[in-house]
């Protein structure tokens, strides 16, 4: 297995020639982010990240397959990764990374917290208390489940893909055809758009999950509304997670966002980093980064307070 630092020299390497070769012209700033964010797929610190810099859709989805596309003639350290589609949201995943992701959080390792928008005040509930959306959030989960398996034994990373726009019902994903690849869609692609279909999930409770936060908002699709006047109306903890790249060289900055920021009602989360599940939740952080620290300087949370603003869902 290569060094950590042979990891990151090749990564950035290979991620720089591939950029220049299909032309994409990317500011700063954004080339900066995706660095970040595959090294940090490669690395194990992330297993999913959300694109949303360098451009709009069909465009950007476009440039990430073709660019994928490279890599993986080019490096098999980034063969695991792909490109994944649910609805209007592009991510990239590190398909083992994910796979053990979703395992953890149906085995309940990871015990999420949710935050119930449709009350006012909003409330916290534990992942284990009866709800309709945390239930449906469940059942995509056993899809995510049926498509990115955990198998040591086998070698093939291809993750196991359901044709798109089959009118896929929750309760049967399980017995779908997600042992079939997709012919029509390409190597590096996967679109999974239809497993919210049928459900109350919301994107913000996906994305809550699917990125790895400790604390998830909770809210039905037809109280999206009042959701948004809800946390609108409230003081909001901000959380980030902060880290330094190893090879950071003068001119770029000192510190990075590891992950997108996420809130938190400031009446729920009044202990800050104190709070017991955001010490729990750094504490699993840093059991990531002691396993590729030489990729890494460093890693710390900061919180800081938000008042009363606009929110867009």
């Amino acid at each position: 297995m290569e060094s950590e630092e042979i990891v990151e020299e090749e990564v950035l390497r290979v991620l720089d020639s591939c950029i220049s070769r299909i032309k994409w012209r990317l500011r700063s700033s954004s080339k900066r982010r995706l660095q970040t964010d595959i090294l940090a797929l490669c690395t194990g610190m992330r297993p999913v990240v959300m694109v949303d810099y360098g451009g709009k859709m069909p465009e950007l989805q476009e440039q990430l397959c073709l660019l994928l596309h490279l890599c993986h003639k080019e490096s098999s350290i980034l063969w695991p990764l792909r490109i994944m589609i649910i609805q209007d949201m592009v991510y990239l995943i590190h398909v083992s990374g994910l796979a053990e992701h979703v395992q953890s959080g149906l085995s309940l390792q990871q015990q999420m917290l949710f935050v119930d928008l449709e009350q006012d005040p909003p409330k916290m509930v534990m992942q284990s208390e009866q709800n309709l959306v945390a239930s449906q959030l469940g059942s995509i989960q056993n899809f995510f489940s049926s498509v990115f398996s955990v198998d040591e034994t086998n070698k093939d990373i291809s993750p196991k893909v359901p044709p798109p726009m089959t009118g896929l019902k929750m309760e049967s994903a399980e017995h779908s055809g997600a042992d079939e690849l997709v012919a029509s869609q390409s190597s590096e692609l996967i679109d999974l758009s239809s497993c919210m279909q049928d459900t109350e999930v919301t994107l913000p409770t996906l994305n809550g999950w699917l990125l790895g936060y400790p604390v998830v908002y909770l809210s039905g699709k037809e109280h999206m509304a009042d959701a948004i006047y809800n946390l609108s109306t409230k003081s909001l903890h901000l959380f980030k997670i902060l880290v330094g790249r190893n090879g950071t060289s003068g001119k770029g900055p000192c510190q990075e966002e590891l992950m997108s920021s996420f809130t938190v009602p400031y009446d729920l989360s009044m202990g800050g980093e104190k709070e017991p599940w955001a010490k729990a939740f750094l504490a699993h952080m840093w059991t990531k980064f002691e396993r590729c620290k030489k990729s890494w300087r460093y890693l710390r949370m900061e919180v800081s307070e938000c008042y009363p603003q606009s929110i867009v869902l």
